[in-house]
């Protein structure tokens, strides 16, 4: 399988075009998306979900105290190193064909078991999730691989690709099945 990447500017529907994607697929994943937390309309903060159901606060605005910080959110790095730790586990109990990453990006990779959890997932060919756009050169590596194809989307080109990347993960599936 070749490591397929989303990439866009923000509210671009990078995650809701891999939930969407994996909403479609009949197979187990292992990974996490990363959704907003609002309050009376406005973002305060993100949380990062497991699709094992493991929930907790990736960063905040309340979180003054960190010392990882981006923009006006602390990240909660422990929550986050946490969570890795749980997908590592269930990556090696599980076997899963997919591992979804939503997102690569600036507040995850403060961690360091992040960065070797995402090298290690890439190097399995199992990779399914997003990246940010503008690049550094953790991601810059990523989006150079050979066995990784980055998808740029925005509002108008979003459909197409999403179709596109659910027909190349059914074949991936299909081709990793019959071998």
């Amino acid at each position: 399988m070749t490591n397929l990447l989303v990439t866009g500017a923000p509210r671009a529907g990078k995650t809701t075009l891999i939930s969407t994607v994996i909403s479609k697929l009949n197979f187990g994943v292992v990974g996490f998306i990363t959704t907003e937390i609002r309050e009376n309309n406005i973002r305060t903060g993100f949380t990062i979900e497991t699709y094992s159901g493991i929930k907790k606060t990736l960063a905040s605005k309340k979180n003054l105290e960190s010392k990882y910080r981006v923009g006006r959110y602390g990240v909660y790095l422990d929550n986050l190193n946490s969570i890795v730790s749980t997908l590592e586990k269930e990556i090696n109990d599980n076997m899963p064909k997919l591992v979804v990453i939503d997102e690569i990006g600036k507040m995850e990779l403060f961690s360091l078991s992040f960065r070797e959890f995402v090298m290690k997932a890439l190097n399995q060919n199992k990779v399914f999730g997003t990246i940010m756009l503008r690049d550094n050169d953790f991601t810059k590596k990523i989006k150079l691989r050979s066995d990784t194809k980055v998808f740029e989307i925005n509002l108008q080109n979003r459909e197409n690709i999403m179709n596109k990347i659910e027909e190349l993960v059914r074949c991936q599936k299909d081709q990793k099945l019959n071998v």
